[in-house]
């Protein structure tokens, strides 16, 4: 019996139809290592059972251990992949609305022993994720999985990803109803639904219980549930075409106080509509924002209403919220309220931070900070047991990356503080400026330009440090940082975010970060914050030191939020304060600049050489840059103060003078018109892929030419001026990163000599 396979010993346990499933992949998965299946087939395939590929360069995490030298169980491995199927991945794991149970919890724990590196990372999503997984091990993961009501399915892929909800929901004191079965329901009845085959990219669902909090970020997804009570009945207002990625857009009001027997239809009939009417080839315009932004969202109205008439009849839409009445939870103990019991050391500051008192009198929802979204697996196992004996069970990820535990009898609140401490779990702060949310960044993803793990675990470090004497202002700020400008990190939704781009210094690829301030947390992300300048990596913590401490001198009386506090200073004074910051200092100077946060190695393309002709193309280039970011943040003062035609010229003509900029390099005379610069940038610099992203596929470039080629397709107002603003310095950073690749491949011809700790690709990030 011990010899038995995952698959004959969970024969019995699995529900059918989801072992064919699982066999299947497997197949799949045999045939693309014999050859059978190309690998773009077979990417997707893995992408819709929750298989992503990760960054595995030989590089180092953000806490400077060698990837390489990672005790990897099942394969023993001690160097980097020889082939691309040899190479670890990632593999994400689906927890809708953030209910995970003791159970599941011990076998996740089990699987990261197993399989991975012994760490259950939390997402921005709710997801679990494992790394350093191999694709030969997610056949058997899967199947455990499934065995304890888990599944990884279309956790990736242009599909249905995680559905979201608030982890409060249920015993929050605000919320219309608790949309936890809700969310549950939309999940299975979209899992594997025929309409959602063909979508072109992700597509994010979130349910809220208020409109006013933060809870699931509906304005970020492209379908958010907002409950609503309407005269005692449970209806929902639903919202479409929100985003994050490098352009952020906002959700927009579909329908209000929905009726139940009409969410499941109507939300049907958006996929379907996404399905058809949204871009398959160019991924960067295939989420559903751009379909909504392109027919305006009164004509979205309608051709949704025309779709729904077309539906089908579906038993399950009638079956929406029926049975939502025997939805019940509750803690181990009797609810009991602290009154005066005694407090071990540590615990105010916990409690004040950690702790939120349910509707339901006697009991409380206690938050476990897990720094950077890690616990251990024997954390995870510890957790499960805690769970069990003070809260009935009833864990769940939040999108800040920590874990609630809900239904604690306050009475317990002090014990259980005790058990979280002994497992080194007890860290105050969540919800707090100290609780900074960041992305894999260039730890794991493909697509990292900086350390956003690294930044995030020092801004952590510092900050919590300074706790003790903060000013409460400060404390309630939150920080979110991404490694690019993908938004993975949620940096756009915060009061101070950041996300990672480089600069070219001296022959020198530095690591910097896009300053964002400003972002709505509240109101369900009631809007965005904006572009500053980008700032070296090194220099980020002076950024948020300077930032809080005139928040705290200059703040108009305690009820100024930051956002309210940065509008009314303006951006033209916020990027002056943080002006000298940009500076980089020479490389014989201070070399730190030129590594990144909790990474030894350096960030370098490698030294230029001193000669003539070299330092001359990189004054040019450094001044052409120069003044198309000075252009770009003009056009963002401009849509500031309403003045939208002239945000659009301004951030159009940014674009221009990057890619005039580049023209330069290669061809000194270009004429000095749009068609003719934009002729030359398509000729020299698109068609070749010089300027091109293999994860965009040159959208940026497309951001200028379609621009001057065509026009602005309808009237200039603060929708597009906010478009245009946003692209503008989108298209200076890749500029950027195409001047840096053609100095690389210059540096291959002249067969320049520089150190092999520099040279060696192993230790080079990609960009």
């Amino acid at each position: 019996m011990s010899n038995l396979t995952w698959r004959e010993k969970l024969a019995d346990v699995i529900p059918t139809e989801v072992g064919r499933e699982l066999d299947n992949f497997e197949a799949q998965m045999m045939l693309r290592k014999g050859g059978k299946i190309e690998e773009k087939t077979f990417a997707e395939l893995r992408l819709r059972r929750g298989a992503y590929g990760q960054r595995y360069d030989n590089g180092h995490r953000h806490d400077g251990i060698k990837t390489q030298d990672l005790n990897f169980p099942q394969k023993g491995m001690t160097k980097g992949p020889e082939t691309e199927w040899d190479a670890p991945g990632m593999m994400r794991i689906k927890i809708p609305g953030g209910s995970v149970s003791p159970l599941q919890l011990n076998l996740l724990a089990d699987l990261a022993d197993e399989y991975s590196d012994a760490i259950l990372h939390v997402t921005t999503r709710q997801d679990f994720q494992l790394h350093y997984v191999h694709i030969e091990d997610t056949p058997d993961l899967m199947r455990r999985l499934a065995a304890v009501g888990i599944t990884t399915k279309e956790a990736c892929g242009n599909s249905v990803r995680n559905v979201t909800a608030c982890p409060l929901a249920g015993v929050c004191h605000t919320e219309a109803f608790d949309v936890t079965p809700y969310s549950k329901q939309i999940m299975q009845f979209f899992l594997g639904h025929p309409d959602t085959m063909e979508f072109g990219r992700k597509f994010k669902i979130a349910l809220s219980g208020c409109q006013h909090e933060a809870c699931a970020l509906v304005s970020i997804h492209d379908l958010g549930l907002i409950a609503v009570n309407d005269g005692g009945e449970r209806k929902f207002d639903i919202y479409v075409g929100g985003g994050l990625g490098a352009v952020p857009f906002q959700a927009k009001l579909l329908a209000q106080k929905v009726a139940m027997k009409e969410v499941l239809p109507l939300s049907q009939a958006v996929g379907r509509l996404f399905a058809r009417m949204g871009e398959k080839k160019n991924r960067q315009k295939a989420r559903l924002k751009f379909v909504v932004q392109k027919v305006g969202i009164e004509e979205f109205k309608k051709l949704v209403a025309e779709e729904r008439k077309t539906l089908p009849h579906d038993v399950r839409w009638d079956q929406f919220g029926q049975g939502i009445e025997t939805w019940t939870e509750q803690g181990s103990n009797p609810p009991t309220h602290l009154n005066g019991q005694a407090k071990p050391e540590g615990f105010e500051g916990w409690f004040a931070t950690n702790v939120y008192r349910q509707r339901q009198p006697g009991y409380a929802v206690a938050t476990v900070t897990l720094p950077l979204g890690d616990m251990t697996s024997d954390q995870a196992r510890a957790i499960a047991v805690i769970a069990d004996r003070f809260a009935g069970g009833n864990v769940r990820t939040t999108v800040e990356q920590n874990l609630v535990l809900r239904w604690v009898s306050e009475v317990d609140l002090p014990a259980l503080y005790l058990e979280l401490k002994r497992i080194g779990l007890s860290e105050p702060g969540a919800g707090t400026i100290i609780d900074v949310t960041s992305c894999p960044g260039t730890d794991t993803c493909k697509l990292g330009i900086a350390s956003s793990r690294g930044l995030a675990g020092e801004l952590r470090e510092r900050l919590a440090i300074q706790s003790a004497t903060m000013d409460a202002a400060v404390k309630n700020l939150r920080i979110k940082v991404s490694g690019c400008f993908n938004s993975c990190g949620q940096h756009h939704v915060a009061d101070i975010g950041f996300y990672g781009n480089s600069r070219n210094i001296g022959g020198y690829t530095v690591p910097h970060f896009q300053v964002m301030l400003g972002g709505q947390w509240t109101e369900n992300v009631g809007s965005y914050g904006q572009a500053i300048g980008s700032i070296p990596s090194k220099a980020i913590p002076t950024v948020v030191e300077r930032l809080t401490k005139r928040f705290v001198m200059e703040r108009a009386g305690a009820t100024e939020s930051f956002q309210a506090f940065t509008k009314r200073l303006g951006k033209k004074e916020l990027k002056g304060m943080l002006e000298d910051l940009t500076h980089v200092p020479a490389h014989d100077v201070d070399a730190t600049y030129y590594t990144d946060w909790g990474d030894p190695r350096e960030f370098t393309i490698g030294d230029m050489g001193t000669g003539e002709c070299a330092g001359e193309v990189i004054s040019l280039a450094q001044f052409g840059f120069a003044a198309a970011e000075s252009m770009a943040f003009e056009s963002s003062l401009k849509l500031e103060e309403g003045e939208f035609v002239e945000a659009d010229r301004l951030a159009l003509g940014a674009m221009m003078e990057a890619a005039k900029t580049l023209v330069k390099l290669q061809f000194y005379d270009v004429p000095d018109n749009a068609e003719a610069i934009v002729g030359e940038f398509k000729t020299r610099f698109v068609e070749t892929k010089l300027f091109w992203d293999r994860f965009h596929h040159g959208q940026f470039a497309n951001y200028l030419i379609n621009r001057v080629e065509h026009g602005p397709t309808r009237a200039i107002d603060k929708d597009w001026a906010e478009r245009m603003v946003q692209e503008a310095p989108l298209f200076i950073d890749a500029a950027h990163a195409c001047h840096m690749k053609m100095q690389a491949e210059q540096n291959k011809l002249l067969q320049v000599s520089v150190p092999a700790t520099t040279m060696d690709p192993k230790n080079q990030f990609e960009i």
